[in-house]
């Protein structure tokens, strides 16, 4: 239900900045705002705009698939807390992957960033985290098992984060697959040791 919640949402505020651009750029991530002109909404707000709707589209599909999954594993091990949880993850998600950019950038104002990639990577992680070989589509066609595409997917964003050469946050995708990796340990740090299990359950 509360991955349903943030897609309209999302979905919503996206459509109406497609059609007012004096409202994505007030809500746009700008690091030079937030720190100098104290715009710290910019913070949270420039994850439910995008770029286009390809942009939107791709990554409420991805919340969609991994979200209503991850809202059954928190329910399974912490009950009626896991509505608090998953929005505990997706926010700090989308903290968790400004933080490079926040400093990187903090005295540019010509940066901006929107999107909520950060979030739905913490998403997508946290469940490669609770089910770490379950098949995740590569470029929705060919299956793998989630460990080797986080370990691809953390590599491919940090190689590129070291290029600048396109117009895509890949420091933040990192950061915030990260965050929704180690997540679950913080809440419970005896789910480690599942996660180990269910890592080497083939052997």
């Amino acid at each position: 239900m509360i991955t349903w919640l943030i897609i309209g949402v999302t979905a919503l505020i996206s459509y109406l900045s497609f059609q007012n651009e004096r409202l994505a750029d007030k809500l746009q991530f700008n690091a030079a705002q937030i720190i100098h002109k104290k715009e710290y909404y910019r913070l949270i707000s420039h994850a439910f705009i995008h770029a286009n709707w390809p942009h939107l589209i791709v990554n409420m599909l991805v919340l969609y698939f991994f979200g209503r999954a991850i809202e059954g594993y928190l329910g399974y091990f912490f009950g009626n807390k896991a509505n608090a949880y998953f929005l505990i993850l997706y926010f700090g998600g989308i903290l968790a992957s400004n933080i490079w950019s926040l400093i990187k950038h903090q005295n540019n104002y010509y940066y901006n960033a929107v999107g909520a990639s950060g979030a739905v990577s913490a998403v997508l992680f946290a469940f490669i985290f609770f089910d770490p070989l379950q098949p995740i589509l590569l470029f929705a066609v060919l299956p793998i098992p989630g460990i080797l595409f986080a370990i691809g997917y953390l590599l491919y964003s940090y190689q590129m984060s070291k290029r600048k050469n396109d117009n895509v946050a890949h420091d933040a995708h990192f950061l915030g697959a990260l965050f929704g990796f180690v997540f679950p340990i913080l809440l419970k740090p005896e789910l480690f040791s599942l996660f180990i299990d269910k890592l080497f359950a083939f052997i």
